[in-house]
């Protein structure tokens, strides 16, 4: 992105979003740490810390290959009932449908499919009923050849566990409120947890327009200030 399009207006006011380069993560890193790390030069009192969903994700260890999944013959059937979407492969393949069922348990996928096979029926089709009953983590689990970045390109890389702990461990430590954010290309903009001081529907038209880019530009991080 261009310097520009880092301002954006919401209710009013300039906000300047600061991405912040990192190495690749791996499930060896902390994101407390890294966010410390690469921050502690530039940070400001009432800045707004954004972390990708993904990266976090990563560093729990919940990037998983497919090479290491075991596909059940519930998880072969149930993929091909979910519809496509334009953001991306989402649970429309054997793998990452596994990796749902292995988050949410059989009963709930197969309720999700049903409910979502009716929707289809009356018309509903692309309207998000399977995910709805599917629940937030396989709503968040993005199917391998999603990510670009090399290490995870053969991954299913599941959603960040305890997203709203994790963000309120990183504002109790550093003071800024932090939210955990699901954000695409194509206008998706998810809100999946924050600290006890932050506003989601802010959030989602602050970051509307995806300033830290899909993965490749290693940006995991984003700082989000008020121009004065």
């Amino acid at each position: 992105m261009n310097k520009n399009s880092m301002l954006i207006e919401v209710n009013g006011k300039q906000y300047k979003r600061i991405p912040i380069k990192t190495k690749i993560l791996t499930a060896e890193d902390n994101m407390l740490n890294i966010i410390r790390l690469k921050t502690k030069s530039i940070i400001q009192e009432k800045d707004i810390i954004s972390i990708s969903e993904s990266p976090l994700a990563i560093t729990q260890g919940r990037a998983i290959p497919v090479k290491d999944i075991k596909v059940s013959i519930l998880a072969n059937v149930l993929w091909r009932f979910v519809s496509k979407v334009e953001y991306g492969i989402g649970l429309r393949s054997p793998t990452s449908m596994q990796c749902a069922i292995d988050e949410v348990g059989n009963c709930r996928m197969l309720c999700a499919a049903f409910i979502g096979g009716l929707a289809r029926l009356i018309g509903r089709r692309g309207k998000g009923d399977f995910y709805r009953i599917a629940g937030k983590q396989a709503a968040l689990i993005d199917a391998a050849t999603t990510s670009p970045v090399p290490p995870y390109k053969n991954c299913v890389i599941k959603g960040p566990k305890y997203p709203e702990i994790e963000a309120q461990k990183i504002k109790d430590s550093l003071g800024n409120e932090c939210a955990v954010m699901d954000i695409n290309d194509i206008g998706g903009c998810w809100m999946v947890g924050g600290s006890n001081g932050i506003d989601k529907k802010f959030m989602e038209e602050v970051m509307k327009d995806n300033p830290q880019g899909q993965g490749a530009e290693l940006t995991p991080i984003c700082l989000i200030r008020e121009v004065k």
